[in-house]
């Protein structure tokens, strides 16, 4: 009898002392976001918050990137969301802001270590963390803006301003890490083949402060950031996010991926030349 093993998802380490490090482990979908998934990402991130032996989180990817965003196969779907969410219009939208303010209000920090694609959902968990940090060559960006709304988690205009976060909003295109520390998205770019190890650097240095002083120099900034209205505005965003999935286009589209989520993408981006498409417009 052969016996199959089931590999895991979620990869836990300790690469030094007093660093927790996830990693996705869906490199065959690339590192998708299904709802098994992610929560398993935050229980991973609550473990380690209690945890006395651990002062800074780090998230990555396995395999050629961080994440292409959220699962939209239709197995995803029917996967129970990893904790509750008031019902209604705009429940997935409100319930992807609740997960990212979980992350927000941990008491330890947590880094993104961000390599390859880092789309849609996979933009907005990198966005959650209080420190980002990518390879020159990443791909960041937000394409269902072309065909069905903007996003869930609306970080765009509280970490790169105005004119660039319209830019994201009205192209949908991607930017590399460079760009992406040039508009306030990361902290710092590397090249590729050097992140690991300068992450894991700049997460020792942050493991140096104890965690009752830290957790305040964290919360710090965000009241900072809360008292501008960060929070309302994120939250009130889900709202904006839910009017747009009932307009025309986006039925046409979310009826294009129950068909084909392949399809669906090429239809999307065929027009710009990019993503699944580039070469082709």
């Amino acid at each position: 009898m052969t016996s199959s093993v089931t590999t895991p998802i979620l990869l836990i380490d300790d690469p030094a002392p007093m660093v927790r490090r996830l990693t996705l482990n869906r490199p065959d979908k690339r590192n998708a976001l299904s709802n098994e998934l992610r929560g398993q990402v935050f229980q991973a991130l609550e473990a380690a918050d209690a945890d006395p032996e651990v002062r800074v989180i780090i998230i990555r990817g396995a395999g050629t990137c961080f994440s292409a965003g959220y699962d939209l196969s239709g197995e995803a779907r029917h996967q129970p969301l990893p904790f509750a969410t008031a019902g209604g219009p705009g429940q997935w939208a409100r319930h992807v802001v609740e997960g990212a303010f979980r992350i927000w209000d941990l008491a330890k920090p947590v880094i993104a270590q961000v390599h390859g694609w880092c789309l849609a959902g996979g933009s907005e968990l990198a966005t959650a963390c209080d420190l980002v940090y990518v390879a020159e060559d990443a791909r960041i960006g937000y394409p269902p803006v072309r065909s069905m709304s903007p996003p869930d988690n609306q970080f765009h205009p509280w970490l790169c301003g105005l004119r660039p976060a319209m830019e994201m909003m009205l192209t949908g295109d991607a930017m590399d890490g460079l760009e992406a520390v040039r508009v306030g998205f990361a902290n710092r770019a590397f090249p590729a083949e050097q992140l690991d190890a300068e992450v894991l650097a700049i997460a020792e240095r942050v493991a140096k402060t104890p965690t009752d002083v830290q957790q305040m120099n964290k919360r710090s900034v965000h009241r900072a950031m809360e008292v501008m209205g960060l929070r309302a505005a994120i939250r009130a965003g889900t709202d904006i996010q839910a009017l747009a999935l009932t307009t025309a286009s986006s039925r046409a589209t979310f009826a294009q991926f129950r068909e084909s989520v392949t399809q669906a993408l090429d239809a999307r981006d065929g027009g710009f030349g990019d993503y699944r498409t580039e070469g082709e417009g």
